[in-house]
C-alpha cells in the first residue's frame, strides 16, 4: 500500500497478510566491529567470545565472531517494516535456531514467511506469525526463528485474511544445533572467560540470581533499536504514542532479551553461545526509567553427541523491571504474572566440558 502521493509506504496492516505470502525485506547489512562494539556500550556484555579475537582463536575460530543476540536484532529489524512496522505488540518467540557464525564483513539479508493469522476478538487488530530466516553473502543461513506479533488493522469493518493455525515446537533438540566449524571448547580459558563454573557444574532446576541491574535510558534504547534498524512506530514517535494505551514509548523487547543476557554473564559467564531460542514471551512493557534485573532457571542438561569438549544448558532466563530477583519472582499468588516480569525465555546455549583427563 502507498501513501499519499503514491511514494511512501505506510507498512502492512493486519488485512494485508495471507497465508504463505513471502516477504523478501530490504536493506542487507554490512556488519564490523564498530557494530559489536556500539552493541557492548548499549548492554554492558561481557562474553568474552565476542569481546577478544585471541581468545576465539584459542577456541578454534578465526576472529571474534559477533555476538548471537546482536545477529538476532540485525535480522529481525531487516523484518520490521513488512511484518510489524504497525505493530501493537510483539508477542513471542519459537523454534529460533543460530546457524553459521557471524563476523565483522559478513553481509546480512533477510526473508520472511507468513505462517500463522488470527484475528483479535476486538475485530481490530490480529496475530501475524512469521518464520524469518536469516542469511549471509554466501547464502548459509545465520538465522531460523518464528515470531508471533499483534498487528493492528488499518480498518476496523475490512474483512480479515483467512485464519491460519500454526504448530509450534517445545524446544530444539540438541541434533539440530549448529556447532561452528573448527570450534574447540577445550580451549577455553576460566580466568580470561571470567568463569570457572562449566557445564558439569550445574544442575536441573537449579536457580541463579544475576545479582546485577541496569537501568535503561530513553537515549539508550533508542539508539539500540536503530542500530538494529529497527522502524517501529512505538519505539520511536512519541507524538503518536502519547494518543494510545500507555502514553509513551515502549522499549524494543528484543533489547530487554539482551540486557537480560549481559546480566546473565555474573552466574553464566562460560555460556559462550547461544545455540536456539525454544521460546519466549514479552510479559510486560519496558519504558525507560526501568531498572532491569534478571534471573535463570536450568531447564535440562544435555550432552551433545561425539562431543567432550562441550555441552548444552535450556535455561528459563526472566528479566523484571524495578525489583530484585532473589525472590524469583513470576507469579502472583492467583497464578497471574508478577507485574514487574517483562521478559520469560527460553533457550539453549554451549558451555565448555570439563575434560576428563586419561
Amino acid at each position: 500500500m502507498s501513501g499519499q502521493g503514491g511514494k511512501t509506504n505506510p507498512g502492512n496492516f493486519f488485512e494485508d497478510f495471507r497465508a504463505g505470502q513471502v516477504l523478501r525485506h530490504a536493506t542487507p547489512r554490512s556488519v564490523s566491529t564498530a557494530e559489536q562494539a556500539l552493541y557492548i556500550a548499549l548492554t554492558g556484555s561481557r562474553f568474552a567470545l565476542n569481546s577478544s579475537d585471541e581468545f576465539a582463536r584459542a577456541l578454534g575460530l578465526p576472529r571474534a565472531p559477533l555476538d548471537d543476540f546482536l545477529v538476532f536484532h540485525i535480522v529481525f529489524g531487516r523484518t520490521v517494516p513488512d511484518v510489524s512496522l504497525n505493530a501493537v505488540a510483539n508477542l513471542g518467540y519459537a523454534g529460533g535456531r543460530f546457524g553459521v557464525p557471524v563476523y565483522p564483513g559478513d553481509t546480512l539479508a533477510a526473508e520472511s514467511t507468513v505462517i500463522g493469522l488470527r484475528e483479535t476478538s476486538s475485530g481490530t487488530s490480529g496475530v501475524v506469525t512469521v518464520r524469518s530466516l536469516g542469511r549471509n553473502q554466501h547464502g548459509e543461513v545465520v538465522l531460523d526463528y518464528i515470531r508471533w506479533v499483534l498487528v493492528n488493522k488499518r480498518d476496523a469493518a475490512a474483512t480479515a485474511p483467512e485464519p491460519l493455525a500454526v504448530d509450534l515446537l517445545e524446544s530444539v533438540a540438541p541434533a539440530q544445533f549448529a556447532l561452528p566449524e573448527g570450534m574447540d571448547f577445550s580451549g577455553y580459558d576460566p580466568a580470561l572467560g571470567g568463569a570457572p563454573h562449566l557445564w558439569d557444574d550445574y544442575t536441573v532446576g537449579e536457580r541463579i540470581d544475576h545479582v546485577d541491574a541496569m537501568t535503561l535510558e530513553e537515549a539508550e534504547h533508542q539508539m539500540a533499536t536503530r542500530l538494529y534498524q529497527n522502524t517501529a512506530k512505538v519505539h520511536f514517535n512519541q507524538h503518536q504514542a502519547a494518543a494510545g494505551r500507555f502514553g509513551r514509548r515502549i522499549v524494543y523487547g528484543g533489547h530487554v532479551i539482551s540486557l537480560a543476557r549481559a546480566l546473565s554473564f555474573n552466574g553464566l559467564g562460560a555460556a559462550l553461545k547461544v545455540a536456539a531460542i525454544n521460546g519466549g514471551r514479552h510479559v510486560n512493557p519496558c519504558f525507560a526509567g526501568d531498572t532491569i534485573y534478571a534471573w535463570s532457571e536450568v531447564l535440562d542438561k544435555m550432552p551433545l553427541p561425539g562431543r567432550a569438549d562441550v555441552g548444552a544448558l535450556r535455561l528459563r532466563t526472566v528479566a523484571a523491571k524495578d525489583r530484585m530477583c532473589g525472590d524469583f519472582p513470576l507469579a502472583d499468588a492467583d497464578g497471574k504474572p508478577d507485574p514487574s516480569v517483562l521478559l520469560d525465555l527460553d533457550y539453549s546455549v554451549l558451555l565448555p566440558r570439563r575434560m576428563m583427563k586419561a
